[in-house]
């Protein structure tokens, strides 16, 4: 096992009727900018019960990031907050919603010439405006993490930030708000989670036998309950046990110790940046053929995780792994996700050179648990992928 350091200070705050508590989470006299998305929270009751839990505090409001947080959007947000004097950030929703407070945390703070140098530059986010979240919608991991993407419309970009200064002061989790998710973006969830710990675990052996325990339970745990959620959103255990696995996915605890991959998720924002499909479908477009593609180096953690999650327990290690992948293709195509680019668009024919050049363009040389996966490797998956 690897070296390490592990901190993560995000409360959370997970069951039936949490968000009632909000009062006595956030500081009073905070003055607190609300960030929302298209408005379903408005349709489904959640607003209703963040806005009386809020009834004692100052709250503006900010509505309509989209399912990839827009730079453009997100700096009309940003004015706001300083115009307004707020001083606390609260994200009710997704992901997007989540990353998106999360780039204004920072840009509230930010001395430099441009927020957008906030994701060029590369360096650990040191410090934001205190922000909380009230998940809607289980799938990133965004609310007990510091990770956040943007996405940059004029420039065709996707491009990620972190560091310490952007973990949520505390996330509230109730599992309620499931039932009214609609099937695709049930599916969409259920993709990005399972994908998340295939980033961190379908690498090499590094003897690091409890990580690897955790990470296998997180991937069982969504075969199990992924039928049960996609049947009956209101089955409360079903959608407990999927939501905790979508924050324990990426909240930095399976990672630690052992080497991650993220070529899967720095090919996959290309295809959202250049075509506008959804981020979970991406990964499971790219996956598949980035481990078919590496099947050498990755051959030992496949046979494992074919071994362990689909019950493979005959055959060699080469053909325990050539299952694995195969049964990872037909458990999203399960959940009803394509897995081939040419499913999404028309105009696919020189994506694998597109992204190739951007790869190279930013000087992104060796990606993947090596450091070796280069921008020409990235563009032989991506062909792969049609």
């Amino acid at each position: 096992m690897n070296n390490f350091e592990f901190k993560n200070p995000t409360k959370i705050l997970f069951g039936e009727g949490q968000i009632e508590n909000l009062s006595k989470e956030i500081p009073k006299n905070s003055k607190i900018l609300m960030l929302y998305g298209g408005g379903s929270i408005k349709k489904n009751g959640i607003y209703d019960q963040v806005k009386e839990a809020l009834s004692n505090y100052e709250v503006v409001e900010f509505g309509g990031i989209p399912a990839n947080p827009e730079y453009s959007v997100l700096m009309k947000a940003l004015k706001l907050i300083k115009n307004e004097n707020i001083d606390c950030l609260l994200a009710v929703g997704g992901g997007s919603v989540i990353d998106g407070t999360k780039f204004l945390s920072a840009a509230a703070l930010y001395k430099g010439d441009s927020p957008w140098n906030l994701l060029t530059d590369n360096k650990p986010i040191t410090e934001g405006m205190p922000f909380a979240t009230v998940l809607t919608l289980p799938a990133t991991g965004s609310e007990m993490n510091s990770g956040a993407v943007i996405t940059r419309e004029e420039t065709k970009e996707k491009l990620a930030m972190g560091g310490p200064g952007l973990f949520p002061v505390f996330s509230i989790l109730d599992p309620q708000v499931i039932r009214s998710i609609p099937q695709r973006q049930l599916a969409n969830g259920i993709t990005d989670a399972f994908t998340h710990v295939l980033e961190q675990y379908m690498t090499y052996p590094t003897g690091a036998l409890l990580q690897d325990r955790f990470a296998e339970s997180i991937l069982q745990t969504l075969v199990e309950v992924a039928p049960a959620i996609l049947k009956d959103p209101a089955d409360y255990n079903a959608a407990s046990n999927f939501m905790w696995s979508c924050t324990m996915a990426l909240n930095g605890l399976i990672q630690q110790g052992v080497p991650g991959d993220w070529a899967v998720h720095a090919m996959g924002h290309e295809l959202t940046a250049l075509y506008g499909i959804d981020h979970a479908r991406t990964l499971a477009i790219v996956g598949p053929n980035h481990y078919r593609y590496n099947f050498e180096s990755k051959k030992v953690k496949l046979a494992q995780y074919a071994e362990r999650i689909w019950n493979i327990v005959e055959g060699t290690v080469e053909e325990k792994a050539n299952i694995g992948i195969e049964k990872t293709e037909e458990f999203f195509h399960s959940l009803g996700i394509n897995t081939k680019l040419s499913e999404y668009t028309d105009e696919y024919s020189e994506t694998g050179s597109i992204v190739s050049k951007r790869f190279t363009d930013r000087g992104w040389t060796g990606l993947g648990e090596h450091k070796t996966l280069t921008p020409s490797d990235a563009e032989k998956i991506i062909e792969m992928s049609y």
